[in-house]
């Protein structure tokens, strides 16, 4: 499903990725861990299309990602890719249920159609009773996991979680975890992993070790 090859990033005489060939199945969960400052969050977000590379090709279900212009990459964004990070990132001043709504609303999907697999989702996610509560009325678990249905309102082909245990503790971490391979049963769902917790991205199918901008082992 996703393909990069030969993917560079350097800033001035910051060379921060150095040729980083990859793939992903669908339906595949991988980790990718690394000490900081190994290039991990900078290859996640240009295999996000939220960064750019200096050099290299990214192809996504057989699609080869063109970084030229930045409207069409927020359009192909908002429907073929999800994010989660370690902050949820959510508005404030709307529900739970909104604030999943939102990337739908904005692929311009019918707002009724929207709003019913957000309750499923949220139903999915043991959420249904927090609907209409605003994130600061959440706990960090579950703000983390309306973050996460947020990430699969419009049906990505994959999901992006960058530290998404960073700002949990070790109960809620795993949790997220397991919930990682809870919707992939039952979605097929394809995700891919930054992660300082080894303990946790050894659950994972594959595990990706980063070291110097390089992918090692």
């Amino acid at each position: 499903m996703l393909q990069a090859r030969n993917i560079q990033k350097y800033y001035d005489q910051l060379w921060v990725l150095k040729g980083v060939d990859m793939e992903v199945a669908k339906g595949e969960i991988v980790s990718i861990v690394g000490p900081s400052g190994s290039g991990k969050s900078t290859l996640l977000h240009i295999l996000g299309t939220l960064d750019k590379p200096a050099e290299g090709e990214l192809n996504l279900n057989g699609k080869t990602i063109s970084f030229k212009s930045d409207k069409q990459l927020a359009a192909f964004r908002n429907r073929n890719i999800g994010f989660v990070f370690q902050f949820h990132h959510l508005l404030p001043e709307f529900s739970a249920l909104e604030n999943i709504c939102i990337p739908g609303w904005i692929a311009g999907s019918p707002k009724k159609e929207v709003e019913k697999r957000a309750l499923e989702l949220l139903k999915m996610l043991g959420l249904s009773n927090r609907a209409e509560n605003k994130p600061q009325q959440l706990s960090g678990g579950e703000q983390q996991r309306v973050a996460v249905a947020r990430a699969l309102i419009n049906q990505p082909a994959i999901v992006f979680a960058d530290e998404p245990t960073g700002n949990l503790d070790s109960a809620h971490a795993r949790e997220l975890h397991q919930l990682f391979f809870d919707l992939r049963k039952q979605f097929g769902q394809t995700f891919l992993i930054v992660t300082h917790n080894e303990e946790l991205a050894a659950m994972s199918d594959r595990v990706l070790h980063m070291m110097d901008g390089r992918i090692v082992r």
